[in-house]
């Protein structure tokens, strides 16, 4: 089985320009092709783990990735999958992304002797002179056809901007400028990416007279058809500042049931043949599946050490043996314990346990928060500061979700 066959089958490719010529790439090591990331946070997220898991897997065939940071793009904000415009960042700030996602991409892709290259679209992007660039290049695109692009679509009742209109020309002019320079004959990037990405294609075709190719990865959705990779917290981040070892971890052994075999076959490095005898196991046999893609994700992102630290935290909890070490934390200080107590509900929202103080509510009246291993049963509940002091407290939403809290 060739590299591309084995994407197949594992369910990571959505469209591709020419599947064709690009199976006889991809199979042969032929491609050097290109993600691009747009800074626009100080870490990667889970929803950008699967382009580095599609890129460490076909410079594993002999294919060589480009990681292009996006901090020249980044100045104008990708209004793809957004109902609202971008929050303009500084230039600073856009630097110190770069960076960040730098130092994490390095445990994904060897960049060692050439087999990888990490460029930055800045360097050609600022430099253009814009009456040269809307002769070179504007004329081959069509704002009939921009208009109909799904990205654009669903911004126009509520504004789009002449900024964020310019994104498509800017990437697409990435790929064609990457072409020329570097030989890169192929785009990746997410399904919602996928307008975006013809339009490099066709510049390279109308410019060049050349073939390039796109192909899109699939978005990691949940059996209810929602993206994956987010809590009531935020988004599962890369960066274990952000996202700790072991709630990283917790994540993925919390997953649904419908929901496990899927991950593990979208985002392992596991055999097929393996993951394939999986597809028959049910009950309890569910449990295991989920601490296996808990295991070999945290281990992939964060390390054979800190995986086994998670794996061990999170069966020591399960088992009631009280060890916290590991557990996600967030430390609470005096101004959070107005006259001295705290409410459930604030708690629960200041932890990132609960969205919302209406969302909080629920949960205690739905039965599922404890604290300390004794139910809330009421919305009123409050907690004295001395509880936090020492090895604080422990919260439990539902069955699997633990949380510590202390006071510093």
């Amino acid at each position: 089985m060739g590299i591309y066959e084995e994407l197949v089958a594992r369910g990571l490719i959505a469209q591709v320009t020419n599947e064709e010529e690009i199976r006889e790439m991809v199979n042969n090591g032929k491609a050097t092709f290109y993600i691009g990331f747009d800074c626009t946070a100080d870490s990667l997220h889970v929803g950008h783990f699967m382009a580095l898991c599609l890129m460490k897997r076909l410079q594993m065939a002999g294919n060589k990735p480009i990681a292009l940071i996006g901090d020249g793009t980044t100045l104008i904000g990708d209004p793809s999958g957004r109902t609202d415009m971008r929050q303009m960042l500084t230039e600073d700030a856009i630097k110190h992304n770069a960076e960040c996602f730098k130092r994490q991409m390095e445990k994904f892709i060897d960049f060692s002797d050439g087999k990888a290259l990490m460029l930055y679209n800045s360097e050609w992007l600022k430099p253009l002179n814009y009456i040269e660039m809307l002769r070179e290049v504007g004329a081959c695109f069509s704002v009939n056809n921009m208009l109909r692009a799904e990205c654009y679509k669903q911004r126009m009742e509520k504004g789009l901007s002449f900024l964020e209109f310019n994104y498509m020309i800017m990437q697409s002019y990435d790929f064609y400028y990457m072409f020329q320079h570097y030989g890169c004959n192929m785009q990746f990037g997410g399904n919602d990416q996928w307008s975006n990405m013809l339009g490099g294609t066709e510049l390279i075709r109308k410019k060049l007279g050349k073939d390039a190719h796109a192909m899109t990865i699939t978005l990691l959705l949940n059996s209810e058809g929602k993206k994956m990779g987010k809590t009531a917290s935020g988004a599962v981040w890369l960066d274990p500042n952000k996202t700790s070892p072991f709630e990283f971890f917790q994540y993925w052994r919390n997953v649904d049931d419908a929901d496990v075999l899927k991950c593990i076959r979208m985002l392992t490095f596991l055999p097929l043949e393996e993951i394939d005898k999986m597809s028959i196991w049910e009950g309890s046999q569910l449990n295991e599946a989920k601490e296996i893609l808990a295991y070999e994700l945290t281990k992939l992102v964060h390390g054979q050490e800190e995986a086994e630290k998670a794996k061990a935290a999170s069966k020591a909890l399960f088992a009631g043996s009280g060890d916290t070490e590991h557990m996600p934390t967030t430390e609470l200080t005096n101004d959070d314990f107005g006259g001295g107590s705290i409410d459930v509900l604030t708690l629960l929202v200041k932890c990132g346990l609960a969205a919302s103080k209406g969302e909080a509510r629920r949960l205690v009246q739905q039965g599922g928060v404890s604290v300390n291993d004794e139910k809330v049963a009421a919305i009123e509940t409050t907690f004295g500061c001395e509880q936090f002091t020492g090895d604080g407290v422990v919260i439990k939403k539902g069955k699997k979700v633990f949380h510590k809290a202390i006071l510093v």
